[in-house]
């Protein structure tokens, strides 16, 4: 087995942003643009709101100077202001309509987007967690041999949950402060390049601080995020090994363990909080200092006789004659500020968002991650299908199920195809296998096993015992050497079609939520249930099936919890019989299983050996006995093969493990 590794990343790979939206415009496509739309309308209607109201104290300004009522002024701020000509024909009742229409739509538009967002939101999700578990069905066994499950698990609730948060808020966010800062920014260069020079000023001082305080805040919540995941898997360790935890009192070393954990989690977490909480409030800071700035640089202009004012139409002098240019400048000026304190709100709900954007990257990052391993591959094209015999004794493939097998072979250098009689014939010879590439695991083992003989093999913890079946199953691929299956390479074969054809009992039973009948007939989906019911009587399983409260029908749950561990293991046993494969792999199944519940077993396995081959791992010596075939293994080499009388006679390694000169471990 090789080794857990947790691959760590501290920064977020380039290019996950444009990758996420990307697949969401593929996804919902429609939704986005009249989402974005909308958005576009409440920055807009949020702008405008502050134009309408510098305009409406204009009229307010030149009704008190001028002794006018303001609701009969129907040409206002007609002067020459800023080196342009300002002319709005109306009044202050259409002012004030129009901004309350503008100010509904604004309203309607945020509704309609932020729900819009939600349902999208969601949709994505279901969608996204179904493509990677689909995904994850594909992936070969290296992969969860060699990342964490704790891990694993992370990447579908906290990382999955970063994403949520990233794409109903923090994208919507992003795009409407965008778009208020450009919309802003450019009608304060309308307005007056001075002021607008003074606002820069002051942002650039908010980007410094979003950058530096921000990006640390967001540092620290990706390894929070990280080490949550981390959390999580000592959780579900300690939850699975509780009763090992209480047996050796080992209660306090478990609680010691977790709470250093969560102390590192504690201590990221305040960092990351401290950061975070601290770069708004700065950024509001230098807000209110900007608005100061700007309302003193504006009075400046009104009080200094012929300002040199720089507009995007030229250098012209401000010159304050008469009504109209007070109100129109008063105007320009309240509205300018309101555009201020507009800007600084948005900068800062921006950098609200910066964490949850880094957050949302990485968890998106991880996901892509997931989705980007590579599936197991499989270029076999020899396939097992049913097959019946013609009256001259040719194999004839059948549509129907006949209870016969037969491995259909199609040549590519002829287009011939024929068809090998499933009989369960395994070859290893002179295989060498590495998990890692590096550290050979199995060297030059050959192993020959016959339809109907019972090959156990036998060793220290290490020896690659297990490794040989996880090649005959082709959970791993060989280095050097063949494995073949009726004479056919195993690499031609497509691997659901051999594994259908292998029954698999291992020494960590894994039963599903369900009902004991489900659970055995996972070994074959279209078993009936008196198949099912002959399988349980093969491994000896009928008699507590059937004093069980509800029978065949008992459900089960917590992986079996209230099953004996034998128990449990025995519909392991049944589930394998059901499957009916020609080949059986039988990785320490009895080792949970008391000696009188073992013979039960042996006894239904040897019904369950006639005509099959049958691969046994087992420490137990007299579990493999009557063997045909003994292998004994040291460190990925066959030291000693033969029966059990044969082997005694040589008075080698496995008659030092009989008589119990050396140990197993």
């Amino acid at each position: 087995m090789p080794p857990i590794t947790i691959r760590r990343r501290e920064y977020t790979k380039k290019g996950t942003m444009p990758k996420l939206v990307k697949y969401l415009f593929k996804k919902y496509p429609l939704q986005l643009i009249i989402s974005a739309i909308c958005i576009a309308f409440t920055a807009f209607s949020n702008l405008t709101s502050s134009i309408f109201v510098g305009l409406v104290t204009g009229v307010l300004t030149k009704g008190i100077q001028t002794g006018t009522n303001p609701f009969d002024i129907h040409t206002i701020l007609q002067a020459d202001v800023m080196g342009g000509t300002f002319t709005i024909e109306s009044n202050i009742t259409i002012l004030l309509i129009t901004m309350g229409i503008l100010y509904i739509i604004g309203v309607i538009a945020t509704w309609f987007y932020t729900r819009t967002m939600a349902i999208v939101t969601q949709s994505f999700l279901n969608g996204f967690r179904k493509r990677m578990f689909n995904h994850m069905q594909d992936l070969p066994i290296k992969y969860f041999d060699t990342h964490a499950r704790g891990n694993i698990m992370s990447i579908y609730t906290n990382d999955i949950d970063t994403i949520r948060q990233f794409v109903s808020q923090s994208l919507p966010d992003l795009l409407r402060t965008t778009l208020s800062v450009v919309f802003c920014l450019t009608m304060m260069v309308i307005n007056s390049i001075w002021l607008t020079i003074v606002v820069l000023i002051c942002a650039f001082g908010m980007v410094m601080n979003t950058k530096i305080i921000g990006g640390l805040s967001a540092k620290y919540f990706f390894k929070v995020q990280r080490q949550v995941g981390v959390i999580e898997g000592n959780i579900e360790e300690s939850i699975n090994g509780l009763k090992v935890i209480k047996v050796f009192n080992h209660e306090e070393q478990s609680i010691e363990e977790f709470d250093n954990l969560n102390n590192t989690l504690k201590e990221l977490a305040t960092k990351a909080n401290i950061n975070g909480n601290i770069t708004m409030p700065i950024n509001g800071n230098i807000g209110n200092f900007m608005y100061v700035l700007t309302a003193v640089t504006g009075c400046l202009m009104l009080t200094i006789p012929s300002f040199p004012n720089l507009t995007i139409s030229g250098l012209h002098y401000l010159e304050i004659t008469d009504p109209d240019s007070l109100s129109a400048f008063n105007s320009m000026l309240l509205s300018f500020l309101m555009m201020c304190r507009m800007f600084t709100n948005n900068v800062a709900q921006f950098s609200q968002q910066v964490t949850f954007i880094v957050m949302g990257m990485a968890g998106a990052s991880r996901c892509f991650d997931l989705l980007d391993e590579k599936k197991e591959e499989d270029q076999g094209y020899v396939e097992l299908v049913n097959c019946s015999y013609d009256e001259n004794g040719n194999i004839v493939e059948s549509e129907k199920k006949t209870g016969q097998y037969a491995w259909r072979h199609p040549h590519q250098a002829d287009g011939t195809i024929t068809y090998t009689p499933l009989k369960g014939d395994i070859v290893l010879d002179q295989v060498d296998f590495s998990y890692d590439g590096n550290k050979i695991v199995l060297q030059d083992v050959s192993v020959y096993a016959h339809p109907g003989q019972q090959v156990a093999l036998v060793g220290a913890t290490g020896a690659g015992k297990t490794t040989i079946t996880n090649l005959i199953n082709r959970f791993y691929d060989i280095k050097d050497g063949k494995v073949r299956y009726d004479g056919i390479n195993i690499n031609k074969i497509k691997k659901a079609d051999l594994r259908r054809s292998l029954g698999i009992v291992l020494q960590d039973t894994n039963l599903f939520t369900g009902t004991v009948m489900e659970n055995i007939r996972y070994g074959r989906l279209d078993a009936t249930d008196e198949e099912v019911y002959n399988a349980a009587k093969i491994a000896n399983a009928y008699d507590f099936i059937s004093r069980l409260p509800e029978g065949f029908n008992t459900m089960l749950s917590g992986d079996g919890s209230n099953l004996s561990q034998g128990q449990r293991q025995l519909l392991s046993i049944a589930r394998a019989a059901v499957a009916d494969a020609p080949v059986m792999i039988l990785d320490e199944a009895t080792s949970s299983i008391d000696t009188r519940t073992e013979k039960l077993v042996q006894d239904g396995m040897n019904k369950l050996m006639q005509g099959r081959t049958v691969f046994v791992i087992a420490h137990r010596l007299s579990t493999v006995q009557n063997s045909d075939v003994i292998l004994v293994l040291d460190h990925g080499k066959v030291i000693e093969k033969g029966n059990h009388a044969s082997l005694i006679a040589q008075k080698g390694t496995y008659y030092q493990l009989y008589i119990g000169a050396f140990e197993l471990e």
